[in-house]
């Protein structure tokens, strides 16, 4: 079964067009070292539903933000392991990590291991 690193991240609504010129850009980059998709998505209905814990109440939502939900999907976590190797190592993705549009410390992420694929 394949592999998913997923993030959630927390961003100002304001920093959304740079953010997904940062995130095509990073894409691109996984993509050539073999992660075979990835997915940028930002909060479109974020609406509160009773006791259920949406996005905007785990991340702590602020004024003027809502959540980016992401995930890059790999053939194992070896795989994983691998591609994200090479990745550390890419001057272009070093010069990336310096011009974040978000506040880092709030960004949530995390390896899963695929238990259904359909």
């Amino acid at each position: 079964m394949a592999y998913v690193d997923g993030f959630l991240i927390p961003i100002q609504k304001k920093n959304l067009a740079k953010y997904r010129r940062i995130a095509s850009k990073a894409a691109k980059i996984w993509r050539k070292y073999g992660a075979l998709e990835v997915r940028e998505c930002w909060g479109d209905d974020l609406k509160h539903q009773g006791m259920v814990a949406t996005f905007p109440r785990l991340t702590k939502l602020k004024p003027g933000e809502t959540v980016v939900f992401s995930w890059i999907v790999y053939k194992s976590r070896a795989h994983r392991d691998r591609v994200n190797a090479k990745i550390m190592k890419d001057p272009e993705v070093a010069n990336m990590m310096g011009d974040t549009p978000f506040d880092v410390k709030r960004m949530s992420h995390g390896g899963f291991k695929v238990i259904v694929d359909a």
